[in-house]
């Protein structure tokens, strides 16, 4: 089997993206930092990220559609060069020295619609790069730059903060989106054209390919789960390692522990391949339940740091693991719309648990929430071993079929 880095086109498209990671994984620490800095205001914030998640959620199924329809490399120069303008704005107004909220707020917007379209995108990216026998490798290449990138992103954001200021954080993000257009221009990506037919129904072939796979949309709904036991603990975490376990250093090194943790089960996925990987990978995610009850009864610093460890580990293991299925069990045609669906799940399950954990914890303290949260990842994980296709399901050995061009009756 031929090392997907010894293909032109991946190549190049692993070193745009590895750029383009790198580049985002500062922006979070400076944005924050810019943010509170101009306007001493978390609202601002909090008004600034919403910014950017309302359009992604809204326009994310479109953004599937559109990616399917057309050629999925346009598609991401396209969303690439409008972030970098967006970026390149954010990054000009904190250069100047007295920057306008309300301009921040919509160049995030508009970096928000632009990563709706891109989203959908990286699955058919590496599908159209990548034969099917190497794809697990090359998807396991992407998690680890990925996750090298969120481990490195922080120190990195710092010291340019402190040297240089945050805005430049923000014009090196531009540069890596435009370098990463310029890279996917040069390189050739397979794509099998979809037949023109209405938006609704684009929408509606795609959900349908979803809701006939047991496997898929069982493990996606434990995956929302997670998702929102992860807001719960990025959301309390921080008060219980503050008031209960010694400070914020140990909610940074719980971070950091987290970062190791993701690189570590990317790695692991490019060498170790289980005969029946979706039962074993949500398996896994089951163990996120470790750290959230032991914040919850508030244990020794080193077990909690350890165990979200572990349970980062089974993530970064899942993700590469995952892409790889769907890229083999959907068809090619509907996969950016399968893959749009899938973040719709993820990322609509965070805000919730952002916004019902404070309020659980006002009423009952942070280990009631933290408690709960526990026990329903465990309950929604380890309970897809109950669904036959997830227990059965194992690495695919022929191209899916072609999805059905029509729609039934009365859909």
């Amino acid at each position: 089997m031929t090392h997907p880095l010894r293909l032109r086109s991946f190549r190049l498209l692993f070193l745009g993206r590895t750029v383009s990671a790198v580049g985002d994984a500062v922006v979070p620490t400076a944005l924050a930092l810019a943010v509170l800095r101009a306007t001493g205001s978390t609202a601002a914030l909090a008004i600034v990220l919403g910014c950017a998640m309302v359009p992604r959620l809204l326009l994310l199924p479109l953004g599937g559609v559109v990616a399917d329809r057309f050629d999925a490399r346009r598609v991401a120069i396209g969303t690439d060069l409008v972030r970098c303008a967006a970026q390149l704005v954010v990054g000009a107004e904190l250069l100047g020295g007295a920057p306008a909220l309300t301009h921040i707020a919509a160049a995030s917007a508009v970096g928000g619609v632009a990563s709706a379209f891109a989203m959908p995108t990286a699955s058919p990216l590496v599908a159209g790069t990548v034969e099917a026998a190497g794809r697990q490798r090359a998807n396991a290449l992407m998690g680890v730059t990925a996750n090298a990138s969120r481990l490195a992103g922080p120190a990195l954001a710092g010291l340019l903060i402190w040297t240089a200021g945050p805005g430049w954080a923000f014009v090196l993000d531009a540069l890596s989106f435009a370098l990463s257009a310029l890279l996917l221009s040069v390189i050739r990506v397979r794509h099998v054209p979809v037949p023109r037919r209405s938006i609704r129904t684009d929408l509606v072939l795609g959900w349908r390919e979803v809701r006939s796979r047991d496997w898929f949309w069982s493990s996606l709904l434990a995956h929302g789960v997670w998702n929102g036991a992860a807001a719960v603990l990025l959301t309390l975490g921080p008060v219980v390692a503050v008031d209960r376990l010694g400070g914020e250093g140990v909610w940074v090194l719980l971070q950091q522990g987290g970062a190791v943790g993701m690189l570590a089960g990317s790695l692991l996925a490019a060498r170790v391949r289980p005969r029946r990987p979706v039962l074993v990978a949500n398996l896994g995610l089951a163990t996120y339940a470790a750290p959230l009850l032991l914040l919850a009864v508030a244990a020794p610093a080193p077990a909690v740091i350890t165990a979200y460890c572990i349970a980062l580990t089974a993530l970064g293991f899942l993700n590469p693991v995952w892409e790889t299925l769907v890229q083999g069990q959907f068809p090619p045609q509907v996969l950016a719309r399968v893959t749009s669906y899938d973040w719709l799940v993820s990322l609509g399950a965070m805000p919730i648990g952002y916004a019902l954990a404070p309020l659980a914890s006002r009423a009952w303290g942070p280990p009631v929430p933290l408690a709960v949260a526990a026990a329903l990842v465990a309950l929604a994980c380890a309970g897809t071993a109950a669904v036959p296709a997830v227990r059965r399901l194992g690495w695919p050995v022929s191209a899916p079929p072609a999805p059905a061009e029509t729609v039934p009756a009365g859909r």
